[in-house]
């Protein structure tokens, strides 16, 4: 037995009925005739006609078009003379970074080489210095 009783209980809730998340097909005929009005005329007179995306960043204006941010005003040019100096700029340090980890792969090479021949080299040491002392 409950500490309190079973007091609560709650009501079950009537379902909904189906509602449609936009206004433009259940409007009632006589609100501005926008029954008869064919699809992009109701966008138009409804503001669903949104255009391209564009806004306002550091004095410069922008829009989006085919997936990219393009500039609306002239004033770009000169921007883009930096932005290509900026690429070639890039493009030669990456060029630049490519060589010098090929030349570091080389060194690593070399020393790993080196390395080997060294430490056969010591080992006929040791085995002639034992070969030597058997002798004696």
């Amino acid at each position: 037995m409950p500490l309190f009783g079973n007091s609560f209980s709650p009501k079950k809730t009537p379902p909904r009925k189906w509602a449609s998340l936009t206004n433009l097909h259940f409007v009632s005929p006589t609100a501005c005739g926008l029954l008869q009005m064919d699809r992009s005329t109701r966008e138009v007179e409804l503001g669903l006609e949104y255009g391209t995306p564009s806004m306002n960043l550091a004095g410069q204006s922008l829009k989006f078009e085919n997936g990219q941010w393009v500039s609306e005003s002239g004033s770009f040019t000169g921007d883009r003379r930096e932005l290509q100096r900026l690429r070639k700029r890039n493009q030669q340090l990456e060029e630049e970074n490519n060589l010098l980890r090929l030349k570091v792969d080389i060194l690593l090479d070399m020393l790993s080489e080196t390395t080997a021949e060294s430490h056969l080299m010591e080992k006929e040491l040791e085995e002639l210095k034992q070969h030597s002392r058997r002798r004696k």
